[in-house]
């Protein structure tokens, strides 16, 4: 039993340590960009609807290796506009995702990545296409050089 807990433990220490932070608001993310000089990488997403969306998050952005990088590489940013109800954002939120669609993704592209620096010039753009999470980090980096 003894063993069990330790198991336990160290396996949700390592499940943490591997987060990166998603931020849901603009400024406190560019805070932390300009803090630690990394690139921001916004995602607009439909989280409950767009299955290019879903397929995105669940092959690149949940791997462990896109965790493991991201963490230390990117302020990752999401702006999800879902439909259901049951997954309604708070208005305040909504009114932001809306505010980052107007300013950054005009076109209404779902999924569309976004990668600015710290003062939020966009370096490039991409969106969902099949591939490894060591070769989508490669093509965010690509837009930073």
């Amino acid at each position: 039993m003894k063993t069990f807990f330790i198991t336990l433990t160290l396996l949700a220490f390592t499940l943490t340590s591997q987060a990166q932070e998603w931020f849901t608001n603009m400024d406190e993310a560019q805070k932390v960009a300009k803090a630690e000089n990394r690139p921001i990488v916004l995602v607009f997403q439909g989280s409950d609807w767009c299955a290019p969306c879903i397929k995105l998050d669940k092959e690149i952005f949940q791997s462990d290796t896109f965790k493991l990088y991201a963490k230390d590489h990117f302020v990752m940013v999401e702006a999800d506009f879902p439909r259901k109800k049951a997954n309604a954002l708070a208005p305040d939120l909504q009114a932001h995702n809306n505010a980052l669609a107007e300013r950054f993704n005009t076109n209404g592209i779902f999924p569309f990545v976004v990668v600015m620096d710290n003062d939020l010039k966009v370096l490039g753009q991409t969106g969902y296409y099949k591939t490894t999470p060591t070769k989508y980090i490669l093509e965010l980096d690509s837009f930073t050089r």
